[in-house]
């Protein structure tokens, strides 16, 4: 209770509505995209899921925060990441430290990766970004990332990777390789059709398993709800 309160007071994170509206249109709406992901993998188990999108502001962050709070109360293990290095939020979001995250863990400043994930919820731990380091592309690109991402998914049921949006930097393009599938965040009249068409084009170019897209922010008084979950195709 007291990191609910805590969350849903905070100016600068993301709005955790599966938390503070648990019986919202738009958490009832998180919880479908949960169900359309299950079915997505076609019998094959989903163990790392990225979430990015075309630009930045598109809500790629508060897209996976609130499904990793949703799979955490289905009783699943979960770990979210902030790979995004250059302007992470989950620190903010869940109201932690981000003196240690994964620039700390990936640059060999931490011998235990423990130390920079941290408990939130029952079921719910968070890997903050850590400090901003020079060089993030080369970072997520090391060995050393793959091998977080390969011990993890032996420990937890699920690790949600919050990667930089498509395409002002490579960042999301290197890990999408190293995780199961991938979500592209839609924005709905905030990013142009051509920008969604460049990053669809890019993710496949990175061999991405692109499991759907998710449009965000759609008008409530048209369509009735917050996200909408749709397939692989982008016209």
């Amino acid at each position: 209770m007291k990191l609910r309160r805590r969350v849903a007071n905070m100016h600068t994170g993301i709005q955790l509505t599966t938390l503070t509206a648990p019986m919202s249109v738009v958490t009832e709406q998180v919880k479908t995209i949960r169900t359309n992901l299950n079915y997505a993998m076609v019998g094959k188990t989903l163990k790392t899921l990225m979430i990015t999108s075309a630009i930045q502001g598109e809500g790629k962050s508060t897209v996976g925060s609130n499904l990793a709070v949703e799979y955490a109360k289905k009783g699943l293990q979960v770990l979210l990441v902030d790979a995004d290095l250059r302007r992470p939020t989950i620190h903010q979001t869940f109201a932690i430290s981000n003196q240690r995250g994964v620039s700390s863990w990936l640059s060999g400043q931490l011998t235990d990766v423990n130390e920079a994930i941290y408990p939130v919820l029952d079921h719910l731990f968070v890997m903050p970004s850590g400090p901003k380091p020079p060089n993030p592309a080369e970072l997520l690109a090391s060995d050393r990332m793959t091998e977080f991402l390969t011990v993890a998914t032996r420990k937890l049921d699920l690790v949600i990777v919050d990667a930089p949006p498509i395409l002002p930097v490579t960042d999301a393009r290197i890990l999408a390789g190293q995780v199961d599938g991938t979500i592209l965040v839609v924005r709905q009249n905030f990013v142009e059709k051509v920008a969604v068409r460049q990053a669809v084009s890019a993710l496949k170019n990175a061999r991405a398993q692109l499991l759907g897209t998710i449009l965000n922010d759609v008008d409530i008084k048209t369509h009735g709800y917050g996200y909408g979950y749709y397939g692989t195709e982008t016209n």
